[in-house]
């Protein structure tokens, strides 16, 4: 019990976070980052105390997700940063040519 407390806190941090602190996109990815690495969490504990051994591929498939993000995400900032020279949300504006 007190295990799903921690996770839920994580999760509702991390959302928190995001909507809260939208000033720079890197603390929009770890805030996303907590989120999946909580819901990972959660799903692996789901697993094991289901007793399932078939369930852990769907664990492999969400932590595959959670890396592919993680390098998305790193690459748009490094692309943000390289154009307009910070990694602040507010500059970014689809209207920009």
């Amino acid at each position: 019990m007190a295990l799903l407390i921690v996770i839920l806190s994580m999760f509702y941090l991390g959302l928190m976070g995001i909507l809260l602190n939208r000033l720079h996109f890197l603390s929009i990815l770890l805030c996303l980052e907590l989120l999946l690495i909580s819901l990972f969490i959660g799903i692996a504990i789901w697993n094991n105390n289901t007793g399932v051994p078939q369930n852990t591929t769907f664990n492999l498939f969400v932590l595959t997700l959670v890396a592919c993000e993680a390098s998305i995400g790193l690459s748009l900032m490094v692309g943000l940063s390289r154009t307009h020279s910070s990694n602040l949300v507010g500059s970014l504006s689809l209207l920009q040519y």
